[in-house]
């Protein structure tokens, strides 16, 4: 299988199933001197995972990350504290599957024979024929997006170092969008809301406060407390919040499950999704990305543009459009309603406005980067649909038996930030090689 890697200078390839052993994240291009600590990509991957409410899967994957290779195991020499810092060889992370039964394989071998009408389950078994891993869609499961979020970890994690912020939000769900707000206020709550899932967490909670694994453990010690968790995996529930815990969250404009900074829209938009999900059906939405902090001069010319890269964004699963800026609403534009006008302020240059999204001539222009993803309805639904038997080749007919998430939309914006963050980190590395490389020849 082909496909499974993307850039050049921070290169991400990535491996596994939604019923294998696990996944993996590959990552070459980390400068050596960073300290990782496995919690902080758990913290990320926190957010994607399902398991968390009503808004997602009742699959109870706790996403545990473990770093496999790429980091210091010791301190190099006397008088060197180096232990645990990448070293600038390829970092690996690994995250193990540890909620897998019985009962749902034999749920989908029941049912993979008859496809899931919108879902990659009968175009793969043509490509695959019958060694196709179909069990939970395999590598076209929403699983495999928890590698993408581990490297995202990574690679925001640089990016701040370096002044660069990525953040994600569900804009718009089940038809609801939120009303327009000031991006200062839309960072804050995000990371407010972020922190607040994590302080939540049941698994962040057991793994690292309780410290079942922590810096300076060997890889078996950590398979031992794995294994361990495994077990413990049907009993790690998060008691529903209380009355005085959902207020507390209100008072800082913050939704319990759903990452929508406007909190009215956060709680239209929850009820209308879960009126859905009763009625058998799911929902789509919409999810906006804004990385702050980025230079001018970032892309490259004609098939590396930067928008063109960030339109890789639809190779995340359920994603059916990307835009950039003003996207699909510059056709209805004139020109000088369109063009970004830029005078001088304190000595800076300043834009009228931001209708394309920080990108023009595929380079950025050192204002804000504002993406758009368009999610689709989940395809599994508690509904009969029409399907086809793909063996037999006869008429057949599907009501959804495996676990599923009554929308995607909440998930997949930890995804867009960390995919967008990966983007911009390659082609920020290649910024900073040109850039170094003109440095002789600026004044001439």
């Amino acid at each position: 299988m082909i496909g499974c890697s993307y850039g050049r200078f921070f290169q991400v390839t990535v491996a596994g199933g939604s019923y294998q052993e696990g996944l993996t994240t590959h990552i070459q291009g980390v400068p050596a001197g960073i300290l990782l600590d496995e919690s902080e990509i758990y913290a990320e991957l926190l957010q994607r995972k399902p398991g968390q409410g009503e808004l997602s899967s009742p699959r109870r994957e706790p996403d545990i990350p473990v770093i496999y290779s790429g980091v210091n195991a010791a301190d190099t020499m006397p008088g060197f504290s180096n232990e645990g810092y990448t070293n600038g060889t390829p970092l690996v992370v690994l995250i193990p599957n540890l909620d897998r039964h019985f009962e749902h394989i034999d749920q989908y071998q029941r049912t993979n024979r008859t496809p899931r009408p919108g879902h990659a389950s009968y175009a793969t078994y043509q490509k695959y024929g019958s060694w196709d891993d179909s069990i939970g869609a395999g590598i076209f499961s929403g699983r495999y997006t928890s590698t993408i979020v581990a490297a995202g970890a990574i690679a925001k994690r640089i990016l701040a170092d370096h002044g660069i912020d990525v953040f994600a939000y569900v804009k718009e769900a089940a038809g609801i969008a939120m009303p327009a707000m000031e991006y200062p206020v839309i960072r804050r709550r995000v990371g407010d809301f972020k922190a607040a899932r994590r302080d939540m967490d049941p698994v962040f909670n057991l793994v690292y406060r309780e410290g079942r694994i922590k810096p300076g453990m060997r890889f078996l010690e950590k398979m031992a407390a794995l294994a361990e968790i495994e077990r413990m995996v049907p009993d790690i529930t998060r008691p529903p919040l209380s009355d005085a815990e959902v207020a507390a969250l209100a008072e800082r404009g913050l939704h319990p499950v759903l990452n929508c900074p406007d909190l009215e829209a956060a709680r239209a938009m929850y009820d209308r999704i879960i009126a859905i999900r009763d009625g058998g059906d799911s929902s789509g939405g919409l999810v906006e990305v804004v990385a702050t902090g980025v230079p001018a001069g970032l892309g490259e010319p004609v098939f590396d543009k930067l928008d063109g890269e960030l339109g890789r964004m639809m190779s995340i699963g359920t994603v059916k459009a990307v835009e950039i800026g003003a996207g699909m609403r510059v056709k209805d534009m004139t020109g000088s309603a369109c063009n970004d006008q830029m005078h001088m302020q304190n000595g800076a240059i300043a834009f009228s406005g931001n209708n394309s999204g920080g990108i023009t001539g595929g380079v950025t222009t050192g204002q804000d980067i504002v993406v758009r993803l368009a999610v689709k309805p989940t395809p599994t639904i508690a509904k009969p649909q029409k399907t086809v038997d793909k063996v037999s080749l006869e008429d057949a007919e599907l009501a959804a038996v495996t676990r599923r998430d009554p929308t995607i939309v909440s998930r997949v914006w930890p995804v867009a930030e960390a995919f967008t963050a990966i983007i911009l980190l390659d082609q920020y590395i290649l910024n900073l090689a040109t850039q170094g490389m003109r440095a002789p020849y600026r004044d001439k």
